[in-house]
């Protein structure tokens, strides 16, 4: 005699497992498509920052103490008196989103800490807020203000000496996230200033992109 109840406890746990599975792929398919478009939203606020064009427009940078520097395109000044060091880059936003300048540290020797990722910590803070449009030209600017701090002596001296120095910059969207270090290095020229080209980009908050 035919077992109605086994057969139907058997199609209706046959069909719950189908429907389980379909949920499963459901979710899955839901999970995938939600994590691509968070990508893309994440792209679309991403800044990179590069330096600027050589036939971009010069700007006039000011310091709190009224210093000033000038930065043709593709340029950087480094400029120091007994009191202070003023430095600045000419740069450019190529990526698609607002970039947000945080940070800045700098080396003498423009091979160090190419091979370790960089620390967030180690970077000293912008005195004001710098901002960078996709597309534009912008710019970052630093200074050293205590003679007696031992890279005040070593920074004063490679710009003496008309040596090649290396800024990295740490720098993120305009909601804080997607951080990331890009290092110029800042070559003397003939005319008393620095050509300025990226070396690298690190990313902070994401795998790199090597």
């Amino acid at each position: 005699m035919t077992d109605w109840v086994t057969i139907s406890s058997l199609a209706t746990a046959g069909g719950t497992l189908v429907l389980a599975t379909a949920t499963f792929a459901s979710v899955r398919s839901a999970n995938k498509a939600a994590r691509t478009a968070e990508r893309s939203l994440l792209a679309g606020l991403r800044p990179l920052l590069s330096n600027s064009r050589l036939d971009d427009p010069p700007m006039k940078v000011t310091f709190q103490d009224q210093h000033y520097l000038h930065l043709g395109g593709s340029r950087g000044v480094a400029e120091v008196s007994e009191e202070a060091i003023y430095l600045g880059i000419s740069i450019r936003n190529i990526g698609s989103g607002i970039a947000v300048l945080h940070g800045w540290r700098l080396h003498t020797d423009p091979m160090e800490g190419l091979d370790a990722p960089p620390d967030p910590s180690s970077f000293r803070r912008l005195t004001r807020d710098i901002y960078v449009a996709p597309g534009d030209t912008g710019f970052w600017q630093g200074a050293l203000r205590d003679p007696a701090e031992p890279v005040f002596g070593a920074v004063a001296d490679a710009i003496r000496a008309r040596g090649v120095l290396a800024v990295d910059v740490l720098y993120g969207d305009y909601e804080g996230g997607q951080r990331t270090v890009t290092r110029w290095g800042m070559w003397p020229r003939d005319d008393g200033g620095y050509l300025a080209s990226v070396a690298r980009h690190w990313n902070i908050d994401r795998d790199n992109p090597r």
